[in-house]
């Protein structure tokens, strides 16, 4: 089930995108009296799935679920069509039209992209606002168990003050300082300390078997007792919060292991935390020190306990426009971070790069609609900026050549622009095959 979850968000999202993005471009096409032949979800290999022409343009679905494309008449493009480019310029051809009005065609592709991630960071904002926790109420520290971490030093119950100099003040500014950090400064116990990233920190992540970066440290919330364990029938509940055993406080599951051990193969008394009412309960411990309980618990168990200072902000529907605005700018510079730190070999960023498959392993296994708004908002664009590379192929290749048409008032010869798109292609393909390589290669190793 969570696998069909999880492939029905990603094509869901993978199609709206594509979509959108071609119909940018047709959308100006149609306007400047541009011929568009085809309209295509999915590249249509040999044969499609679904097909229909209305009027002068074929709309279709491929079967090859890579992209999308709209095939403009007299552009040369990864068509490659060269009969149709020997012949006589036509009217309705992209190569007739003035140079700003294949410019916005060709930008009208990113442009949707970005509407598109705004707009959802709008309706997010106004339909759910945010969540956060002000770190001065993690007393206790952060869980640390990722071995990267580890090794520099950092354990579970430090405490992270600060990333690059600047104080962090809530918990949702550590990921999106991860990025680019290169001091982390830690209270551990009394002590703070100013730790140095090694150059490629982001590499190591990236290859890394754990994602965990500094989590929240939860209580022993009850997930569910497994089939195989002796406290099948002990009564215990989803969202039971295990609060002490045998009179020793147990504030965190990061604690179990350690508190567990000297009671194994014993009965003890547990005291139990359900829905704001204390209960007593004997459970066995097993000769590993274990319940059989598998541990859940989210946002909401956290509150229940008043561990941390969460604070819920609501915004009225003209507030949502600003907020969504600062989302999407701030996503924006987070990728453009990322980019920069993947073209920059020594940071080992590189190793991190995915494709279809690690696409899909960011879309919770749960159907949430804030989730999946939220990560297509970011896949929107990460699309655009991708898009707008000034690679032969990508639409960013086209505005550059056509860029330099509008400044020196030479346009590029066709021939020139074919070998450039053959090459654009060529580098195109080596990406994607680097990206599921790379997918492929942490399966098989991980």
């Amino acid at each position: 089930m969570e696998f069909v979850i999880k492939i029905s968000q990603f094509l869901l999202s993978l199609s709206l995108l594509i979509v959108l993005h071609e119909l940018g471009h047709f959308i100006p096409a149609k306007l400047f009296k541009t011929r568009v032949e085809k309209f295509y979800l999915f590249f249509d290999i040999k044969y499609s799935l679904f097909k229909k022409k209305i009027g002068d343009t074929v709309y279709g679905i491929g079967w090859l679920p890579l992209g999308g494309y709209v095939k403009i008449s007299g552009m040369i493009d990864e068509s490659m069509d060269k009969e149709q480019m020997a012949q006589e310029p036509q009217p309705w051809e992209f190569r007739s039209k003035p140079s700003w009005q294949r410019l916005i065609i060709m930008l009208g592709g990113v442009s949707v992209n970005f509407i598109l991630a705004y707009i959802i960071y709008f309706f997010l904002s106004f339909a759910y606002g945010d969540v956060d926790i002000t770190t001065d109420s993690i007393t206790d520290g952060y869980s640390v168990t990722n071995p990267i971490l580890t090794d520099l030093g950092i354990k579970t119950g430090d405490k992270v003050i600060a990333i690059n100099g600047e104080e962090i003040e809530t918990i949702s500014q550590i990921r999106k300082k991860l990025i680019s950090a290169e001091t982390l400064t830690i209270e551990s116990g009394t002590e703070v300390k100013d730790i140095t990233l090694p150059e490629d920190f982001l590499g190591k992540l990236s290859t890394g078997k754990s994602r965990s970066f500094f989590g929240l440290r939860f209580p022993f919330v009850v997930g569910k007792v497994t089939d195989s364990s002796a406290n099948i029938s002990a009564g215990l509940k989803p969202k039971d919060i295990i609060r002490s055993v045998n009179g020793v406080p147990l504030k965190y599951y990061d604690e179990v292991e350690a508190k567990m051990k000297p009671f194994s193969g014993q009965t003890v008394s547990v005291e139990i935390l359900r829905k704001g009412e204390t209960l007593t309960k004997e459970l066995k411990v097993d000769k590993d020190g274990k319940f059989g309980i598998v541990p859940g618990g989210d946002l909401g168990d956290i509150e229940a306990v008043g561990y941390y200072n969460i604070i819920k902000r609501k915004y009225t529907f003209g507030e949502s426009f600003g907020v969504g605005l600062n989302k999407f700018t701030g996503q924006i510079t987070s990728y453009g971070e990322q980019l920069k730190k993947i073209f920059t070999p020594s940071t080992g960023a590189y190793k991190g790069v995915g494709g279809f498959k690690a696409i899909y392993d960011v879309f919770p296994g749960t159907w949430s609609w804030q989730d999946f708004w939220s990560l297509t908002a970011f896949l929107s664009i990460m699309l655009a900026v991708l898009n707008l590379l000034p690679i032969p192929a990508l639409d960013g290749g086209h505005v550059m050549f056509l860029l330099y048409e509008m400044i020196s008032g030479r346009k590029p010869s066709e021939k020139f622009l074919e070998r450039a798109q053959m090459v654009g292609f060529f580098i195109l393909i080596a990406l994607v095959l680097f990206a599921n390589g790379n997918d492929i290669f942490k399966a098989i190793f991980k």
